[in-house]
């Protein structure tokens, strides 16, 4: 029989991760993840299935973020019925994301229902939050390097990827000696937090990301680069509201905050993490301590390794919009990331209009999010039904990517043992993939595939 695989998800985008392996008459689903940004993407979220979610023997999990693994619930209630395969990191975080992402849509239907700011009569979500409990019983944690086959015929080894806790990349071994390296999301070098991607191994067919494929991230210019944010808000006397992804990067966000007050270069400002989500993040980062860059094991294993003098999580919807309403210097860090939804949407709401406020970015904004918009310099953002006037300065840090840029991809790629018969890039928009895939014909060599949407090759 033939072997072939098909690209459901970023493929020429940076969202909805999926990848469909189709060996020896069993199905094997790479990744899980929602569609973000543009309507014309998230639209793909509501469409049916390629196939009947049923046929499906089992998915494999890179990492827990919602774009590799918000699409699980809606699988499931679509009737999937296998194991779900992930690292222990990954199942943790996902207990996490998962909920909450149901959670989330439901409480936009109710909001538009009850406000009117829909077309859909009613609004209903993609998917509830008992709908992603349901999907959580599925899943099967496993460890790194560690062969384990998943269908006949198909044996995954999880390698860690240095991006997210639980972060893998996937070396698959099929039937007839033939190999495929799913990249997942690639980590960075040197950074702190996590340790640096593992060196990949031969593979036949290897595929990449290629979010960052037209630039180089700024050298070791986070900390320089938020003490002047954090400074400059503070002389204003407004407060720095940080849309940021609860798990991983706020982890990161307080590891630079907590360098920055113990070497004085900022004042010790009250440091809200307002996300139930990101709190409990903390809380398995911080036990899970052993998976973490060498320079964090020496630390306490407790939250208190990433808090700030005074530091506070915000648990209660109540206390949120208390902090909501507060116009006292402070900063806060609240979900999602991108500005799509959640708690962050309410201080943004409060803090845009206000030119005294800072509104920071520190990771990738996908086209067509709120996130985006602002960076782009829109005037005014819909929030909730309402245009919301910018007046806060928008700022955004780039070198805080959790991903890696082209330099690091490069890197990466030149540390396998042999060249791929077949590269392929995925996980990111034309303009980057395009030149990421110019630069690795000039670097190495190699000619890459930027595969489009549906396409499928054969193995």
């Amino acid at each position: 029989m033939s072997s072939h695989l098909t690209f459901l998800g970023a493929a020429r985008t940076v969202t909805g991760s999926k990848y469909l392996l189709e060996h020896e008459g069993a199905r094997v689903l790479f990744d899980c993840g929602l569609f973000q940004g543009l309507k014309e993407l998230r639209l793909r979220n509501w469409a049916e299935f390629p196939v009947p979610a049923a046929s499906i023997a089992t998915v494999v999990l890179t990492h827990a973020h919602l774009d590799h693994v918000g699409y699980l619930p809606r699988l499931t209630a679509q009737g999937f019925k296998g194991r779900v395969f992930c690292t222990a990191g990954t199942k943790d975080l996902c207990q996490l994301v998962l909920p909450d992402a149901g959670r989330i849509q439901e409480e936009d239907a109710r909001q538009a229902n009850r406000h009117g700011y829909t077309k859909h009569a009613p609004a209903l979500p993609l998917y509830t939050e008992s709908d992603a409990f349901a999907a959580l019983t599925h899943l099967q944690p496993i460890g790194y390097q560690r062969e384990f086959e998943v269908a006949p015929g198909v044996s995954i080894e999880m390698l860690p990827a240095g991006h997210l806790l639980g972060s893998a990349f996937i070396l698959v071994r099929l039937s007839g000696r033939r190999t495929i390296l799913f990249g997942g999301d690639l980590g960075r070098y040197a950074r702190p937090v996590l340790p640096d991607p593992m060196d990949p191994p031969a593979a036949d067919v290897v595929l990449v990301e290629s979010t960052y494929g037209d630039r180089d991230h700024p050298a070791d210019g986070t900390e320089d680069a938020l003490a002047d944010v954090v400074k400059d808000t503070l002389r204003r006397g407004g407060k720095l509201i940080v849309p940021s992804f609860a798990i991983g990067r706020v982890e990161e966000l307080l590891y630079w905050m907590r360098r920055l007050e113990q070497t004085q270069r900022i004042p010790s400002l009250p440091v809200y993490v307002d996300s139930p989500m990101a709190t409990e993040g903390l809380k398995y980062y911080s036990a899970r301590v052993a998976e973490l860059d060498p320079d964090m094991r020496s630390e306490h294993k407790q939250v208190s390794q990433f808090a700030t003098a005074r530091f506070q999580t915000v648990a209660s919807p109540q206390q949120s919009k208390e902090l909501t309403a507060s116009r006292r210097s402070a900063i806060v860090i609240s979900s999602s990331g991108m500005a799509t939804g959640g708690r962050v949407l309410h201080h943004l709401a409060a803090a845009l209009p206000d030119e005294k406020n800072t509104v920071l970015f520190v990771g990738y904004q996908s086209e067509g999010t709120r996130g985006r918009a602002l960076v782009d310099g829109a005037k005014t953002v819909r929030i909730h039904g309402h245009d919301i006037a910018v007046h806060a300065r928008v700022v955004k840090i780039d070198s805080m990517s959790a991903h890696a840029d082209r330099n690091e991809v490069l890197r990466w790629l030149g540390r396998l043992p042999t060249p791929p018969e077949r590269l392929c890039l995925v996980h990111g928009e034309p303009a980057p993939m395009d030149a990421l895939k110019t630069r690795i014909k000039e670097q190495l060599g190699w000619d890459a595939l930027t595969p489009q949407h549906a396409e499928t090759i054969e193995l």
